[in-house]
């Protein structure tokens, strides 16, 4: 083994201890959305409520993400759809979608039928819910939505020239406050390598969730999609990935920390599981044979939850 492969075993090493010493030596594997793995089907899709279209045209994103999500674009639609999951024994629901030209989603149109659809079904319901004012987010904790799902990013340059945000990190800084005033639990979101693939302001991003008391966060990393700016890009190695992973456990000690569905496919998918396993990770969506291989390694409980690592 050499120094560096030496020095972040045990890098990971420390992480891990300081993660089972508070969570308990456990790892819940997620299964969100539709999909099937392992024989189990998730029971937690994702909505979008402006179907396919996005004003804002993120560069890592370019409305690829929504193509995936069940579209329901009008306030009919969403409660005949959330009436439909019920039945088919969802659990519940995330309501996303793309964004205006300034960050924002539609959500004052559909308050009363978010309301009505938690109300008459009794689903769970979380929302990604990109930039909100304190009267918006008062109304979505009012309509019964469980969580607050918020991308974080620590440098101005992301927020302008890969989020497309005039205003920048302003943006970003007026939400959490909306946020915390409503009450309303934050789930954030650090996307490893989003700038093109390069660490541009994560160790910011972890500094700024530390002022949250936030009691999970999730870490997902950069997938180059077909069709938009980073179609070509590297995302970063699994190693850099993997320390960052372990530097979030000093900085966050004490929130869950999840690494979600959004990451890079294959045997890069296959060796940051097993290194995220290493770190401690206390919640894997869409685990890989090598996560869960690690885990038995270790002699970690291995749980499963059928919905968006969110809420597992």
């Amino acid at each position: 083994m050499s120094d560096s492969a030496a020095e972040l075993k045990d890098i990971l090493a420390r992480a891990r201890r300081e993660s089972w010493a508070r969570h308990g030596r456990k790892l819940t594997i997620a299964n969100p959305g539709m999909f099937t793995v392992y024989g189990r089907k998730g029971r937690y899709p994702a909505v979008s409520l402006t179907g396919r279209s996005c004003l804002l045209g993120c560069d890592h994103c370019r409305g690829r993400l929504l193509e995936t999500m069940l579209p329901a674009t009008t306030p009919e639609d969403l409660l005949e759809l959330g009436r439909k999951l019920a039945a088919g024994g969802q659990h519940g629901f995330l309501l996303s979608g793309g964004s205006d030209g300034e960050g924002r989603l539609p959500w004052a149109g559909f308050l009363p039928a978010i309301e009505r659809v938690i109300a008459e079904t009794g689903l769970t319901v979380t929302a990604h819910v990109a930039r909100l004012d304190v009267k918006t987010a008062r109304a979505l904790k009012a309509a019964g939505v469980r969580q607050a799902l918020i991308d974080v990013v620590g440098h101005e340059r992301t927020a302008r020239e890969v989020l497309h945000l005039a205003q920048g990190l302003q943006v970003q800084e007026e939400t959490l406050r909306s946020l915390a005033e409503a009450g309303l639990e934050v789930v954030p979101h650090i996307i490893l390598g989003l700038h093109g693939g390069r660490f541009l302001g994560e160790e910011k991003a972890l500094r700024i969730v530390a002022g949250l008391n936030a009691r999970r966060v999730v870490f997902v990393v950069l997938m180059p999609l077909k069709s938009t700016p980073f179609a070509g890009a590297e995302p970063p190695a699994v190693e850099e990935a993997a320390r960052f992973l372990a530097l979030a456990r000093e900085v966050l000690p004490a929130p869950a920390h999840h690494l979600g569905c959004a990451r890079p496919r294959g045997r890069y998918r296959a060796r940051l599981d097993a290194l995220a396993v290493e770190a401690g990770v206390n919640v894997l969506a869409i685990a890989s044979d090598a996560a869960l291989d690690k885990a038995r390694e270790l002699e970690v409980e291995i749980t499963q939850a059928d919905t968006c690592c969110s809420l597992a």
